[in-house]
């Protein structure tokens, strides 16, 4: 069986679903038991094979009323599940603007490109809340998984999985794609705050009194 037909038949089957709800964040076994409608016991057979498989890993305890809680996360491994097509081409593109024209030129064209792509995608949404939603499912389209969470005074994307993972690691210019591109559906200037410490998880805050004001030219 060829790799692609093995990632497919796994995200089909129950151990795939585990492995959907942990791109979500860090779980519990009764967490995944609640969400799957699993006991215990067979939330803890499928997560030992995903360990088994490097997929899988305990990231410490949760301590709370009653007994301490292992609490399971994806590897970094676990991201060649949802392959990105691409990263290859992707790269030997950037590298190549890099080398001729200098990494400011890079990060310049790829905010052009991010601009123009996110606001041909803006579609009929009137309201702030809207378009962030907008981005988020465009976000999702592209690979990447978030969420969007309200404040008094920002509107916060946060991503659990990013679209242009497998190159911001080598490409980190990248992110102002991304950023650009958030920015475009949304329609007003958008601070990118991404995670870079681990697996890179997508960051970008939008500010609520700022919403309705155009946003500035960055370039042609």
């Amino acid at each position: 069986m060829d790799a692609k037909r093995w990632r497919q038949r796994l995200l089909a089957s129950t151990r795939g679903r585990v492995v959907t709800l942990l791109r979500w964040g860090p779980r519990t076994v009764n967490e995944l038991a609640d969400s799957l409608g699993l006991t215990d016991n067979g939330v803890r057979l499928h997560l030992a094979a995903l360990e088994r498989d490097g997929l899988v890993e305990q990231e410490g305890v949760r301590r709370g009323v009653g007994k301490p809680a292992h609490v399971y996360r994806l590897t970094p491994e676990a991201d060649s599940l949802f392959p990105k097509a691409y990263a290859t081409v992707l790269s030997e593109v950037l590298a190549y603007i890099r080398d001729e024209q200098g990494p400011a030129a890079l990060t310049e064209f790829l905010r052009a490109v991010g601009r123009r792509a996110g606001e041909r995608a803006r579609a009929g949404a009137p309201t702030l809340r809207e378009r962030v939603d907008a981005a988020v499912a465009l976000l999702g389209e592209l690979g990447g998984l978030a969420e969007a969470v309200e404040t008094d005074d920002a509107i916060t994307i946060r991503g659990f999985s990013c679209p242009l993972a497998a190159i911001v690691g080598t490409n980190p210019e990248a992110c102002a794609l991304a950023q650009e591109l958030v920015g475009g559906v949304v329609g007003a200037e958008v601070e990118e705050c991404c995670d870079r410490s681990g697996p890179p998880r997508c960051v970008f805050r939008i500010s609520s009194g700022g919403a309705a004001r155009p946003r500035e030219s960055r370039g042609p």
